[in-house]
């Protein structure tokens, strides 16, 4: 059966995509053992409680040479999490949640999991005058689900998703996007406010070097040696080598004022192949078109110092 969801009127939707004031309540997905950007934008969220109130982090599923398969790279995610909790001494209690074991078998069957349904459970307290805020920093796998499991959220939660490339990008098959391309088909049709962060062609220009990291990261407590030995870790060579930390800017929109640039557009249409196609009547959605390098990783930089010295 086709999952009907809630008519959003584009006003209330313009609404909701409007960045927020004051502090909000906030849910990290990620695929922490991915790469080591993920590890980074955890940190990054959980350094700003003036701003986000974390109420849950889940691990999605990723497959790739570090995993033998989704629930694989979604376990050694979930665990990848409890290590950044225990250097940060935040509980993982009842904060963190395992995952979906595998990928949507199609746009109306969800893979239910612990994650799927806290996010259920937690986006019904809330309404569209005032949402929670879902980030998303790997396969949407979980998200997804949740929203077949219970259509409802979808006029509930805002979705920022780091997913797919520019919209100029010859082609989006984006590794978060091509490995659930169903769940990001339901993301983008479901009418679910979403901002996305495109990849290639918009946050590749967040770039940073073990110089750099080893001068402001290092040293900043147990965390911080913990993120510069991930990102010293990350290659074999560091001479003339930067890193992109993708996964930091959904943070960062909602973190770092005049960090990430935004427009309003009409939601894209994603095939199985990794393009993109569009239609004017689409619903709107919000467009990271541009990042500002800097002044990211000087609010990320300012509030690991001041952590590491606590």
């Amino acid at each position: 059966m086709k999952t009907v969801f809630p008519v959003i009127s584009d006003e209330t939707r313009v609404k909701m995509l409007t960045l927020p004031e004051g502090k909000v309540d906030f849910i990290l997905d990620t695929d922490t053992y991915n790469e080591i950007d993920d590890q980074f934008a955890l940190v990054y969220a959980l350094l700003c409680p003036e701003r986000l109130n974390v109420r849950a982090v889940c691990a999605a599923p990723f497959y790739n040479s570090l995993s033998s398969g989704p629930k694989d790279g979604m376990e050694k995610s979930y665990d990848e999490i409890l290590r950044i909790l225990s250097r940060m001494n935040v509980p993982a209690e009842g904060f963190v949640f395992k995952g979906s074991e595998n990928y949507l078998p199609d746009e109306d069957t969800p893979v239910e999991s612990e994650a799927a349904r806290r996010i259920v459970e937690l986006a019904g307290e809330y309404t569209s005058e005032k949402p929670l805020y879902v980030a998303a920093i790997g396969a949407i796998t979980n998200v997804a689900s949740a929203l077949l499991m219970d259509p409802s959220i979808a006029e509930k939660i805002v979705i920022i998703w780091l997913g797919g490339h520019s919209f100029e990008w010859p082609h989006t098959r984006e590794f978060n996007l091509i490995q659930d391309v169903a769940a990001a088909r339901v993301v983008f049709g479901c009418g679910a406010p979403v901002v996305q962060m495109p990849c290639m062609g918009v946050v590749d220009h967040l770039t940073t070097t073990l110089p750099e990291v080893d001068a402001y990261v290092r040293g900043k407590g147990a965390i911080g040696d913990f993120l510069a030995d991930t990102f010293k870790n990350c290659a074999s060579d560091h001479f003339g080598y930067s890193r992109v930390i993708w996964d930091m800017t959904t943070v960062a929109w909602l973190t770092c004022p005049g960090g990430i640039e935004t427009r309003l557009c009409q939601s894209p249409i994603v095939s199985y192949e990794g393009h993109y196609s569009f239609d004017p009547t689409r619903h709107l959605m919000r467009y990271a078109w541009h990042v500002s390098r800097d002044k990211i990783f000087a609010d990320f930089f300012r509030r690991l110092a001041a952590f590491g010295e606590k």
